[in-house]
């Protein structure tokens, strides 16, 4: 292995003070593995005219039943303030819409439109590719042990 294959099979992460000396803890990794993840998905998807937290929310719509703001929030754990402004440009754009509940009239459940489901499409091409690509650079096509550790918790 070369050393730039090294620097991009495992990126350097800034020691903590008062760190251990033999290196970061796997929550460090995690973490500034999750941001650079991230990033290289939302660069994608902004060039596609949408946001990380747009695609996220629209991912969570795709029921025919909708969900409320609060199970949204909850589920994909953005604050609830966050999250209004994520759905009003959503619905802005066409791709989200509301319904009022017909039990409870102060409740309002968010729902992915036609036009959402036709963009969502195109967004999780994207990402599905950007998957494909992390995977093949981690040399792992199956996290799955890695993610029935993480679902275990």
């Amino acid at each position: 292995m070369t050393p730039s294959t090294t620097a991009s099979a495992a990126p350097a992460v800034a020691p903590t003070p008062g760190a251990d000396p033999d290196g970061p803890l796997l929550i460090e990794l995690l973490t500034v593995a999750q941001r650079r993840l991230a990033r290289g998905l939302a660069t994608q998807l902004e060039a596609e005219g949408c946001t990380l937290d747009q695609w996220r929310v629209m991912r969570a719509l795709t029921g025919d039943a909708g969900q409320s703001m609060g199970e949204l929030a909850q589920a994909l754990l953005i604050p609830q303030a966050s999250l209004s402004r994520i759905v009003d440009a959503l619905a802005e754009a066409g791709w989200v819409y509301r319904r009022q509940d017909e039990q409870d009239r102060r409740r309002f459940t968010a729902h992915l439109s036609r036009r959402g489901h036709t963009r969502l499409a195109r967004l999780d091409a994207l990402a599905a590719a950007h998957d494909a690509a992390v995977r093949a650079a981690c040399g792992t096509a199956d996290p799955g042990p890695l993610l029935r550790h993480l679902t275990e918790a």
